[in-house]
């Protein structure tokens, strides 16, 4: 047995995880603790005091999804102020080998460690176990990767595909654009202003400033303190959520509509990404925000915008699609990124 430390490194919270591999690369859970990130400067103080109170268990390799970009093995944080070096790590905790990798890279390996009730699928499709495996995810921004099988495993890919220019399809998504435009004195709208968390909220102010649908004054209160904390790193809110749930309940109308707008548009990028990579592997949903709004995602909406492709309609209808309803993907892909070392 090997014993592997795995971690999911956010601005905000952080897991560690100490797993042990077998032979045939099952994995077991020893030790776990979540950690805020702002308590420590550092992540190696961080992970002695994780190894201590594990019983002094010292890992032979270890592997941290970054919410952030990795370049050579090094990362600096997107909302915290660290700059890890996989080297330096390595010397300092006394870990033979770590590596390094971006967060969404992490759900790419999480992925091939999902058991059947990890995902609930919304097209069955056709698979085929050659062929690439696609993943999008909606949460704070929108990430998007890819997996491409190679002998008997799989390179993962991560990409930028969320900054891709949104592709407005009705008259209705073509005043949301013109609103963005306009609202923030830009000259382009990324997929990912509509396609997020953000995103949500975005949607919300647009229709909320069209004024053809009254707000709820709850709400309403929550979003006027959100835009009043503009700047500031932690928000007391959190409007997207309060909107997705308001959605759920069917208790404002507003809400409603937000959601049915922001479902339709993430299905219609899935799709699109779907054409560029035609991942008959299958193509999962990540990201927190399918999850919370599970019952909107799969009504209609979501799958019709999905493969309403014109001419290419049935190819889409092949794909197999799946919504991750495991939170802690990526830990499991970071463990996964372990064995890889």
């Amino acid at each position: 047995m090997t014993l592997l430390l795995a971690g999911d490194i956010g601005g905000t919270k952080t897991i560690l995880r100490l797993v042990e591999v077998s032979e045939q690369l099952l994995l077991h859970n020893v030790y776990e603790e979540r950690h805020r990130s702002g308590d420590f400067p550092d992540l190696v103080p961080m992970v002695r005091e994780f190894l201590k109170n594990s019983g002094g268990l010292l890992p032979q390799k270890a592997c941290f999804a970054i919410a952030g970009p990795v370049v050579d093995n090094t990362a600096k944080l997107t909302n915290l102020a660290w700059f890890l070096d996989a080297k330096r790590l390595q010397e300092e905790l006394g870990i033979a080998q770590v590596r390094l990798i971006n967060d969404f890279a992490a759900v790419g390996y999480g992925v091939l460690g999902l058991s059947p009730q990890d995902i609930l699928t919304l097209q069955p499709g056709k698979p085929n176990s050659n062929a690439p495996i696609a993943i999008i995810g909606a949460g704070t921004g929108l990430g998007q990767g890819f997996l491409i099988k190679q002998g008997s495993s799989y390179q993962i890919f991560p990409s930028e595909g969320g900054h891709a220019d949104f592709g407005p399809r009705t008259e209705l998504e073509f005043q949301l654009l013109k609103y963005l435009l306009d609202k923030h004195d830009i000259q382009r709208v990324s997929v990912e202003r509509v396609v997020s968390g953000l995103g949500i909220v975005a949607i919300y102010q647009f229709l909320r400033d069209r004024q053809t649908t009254a707000e709820s004054p709850e709400i309403a209160q929550i979003v006027r303190t959100w835009e009043q904390e503009a700047g500031k790193q932690e928000k007391s809110v959190d409007p997207g959520a309060v909107i997705g749930k308001a959605a759920l309940q069917k208790s404002d109308r507003l809400s409603e509509q937000t959601i049915e707008l922001f479902v339709g548009a993430y299905g219609a990028e899935a799709g699109n990404l779907a054409l560029k990579l035609l991942p008959y592997g299958g193509l999962y949903l990540a990201g927190g925000i399918a999850p919370k709004i599970l019952p909107l995602i799969q009504e209609d909406k979501f799958m019709l915008n999905f493969t309403q492709k014109g001419r290419m309609r049935s190819l889409l209808e092949d794909i197999p699609v799946h919504v991750i309803l495991n939170q802690e993907v990526g830990l499991i892909g970071a463990a996964i990124g372990a064995t890889r070392l």
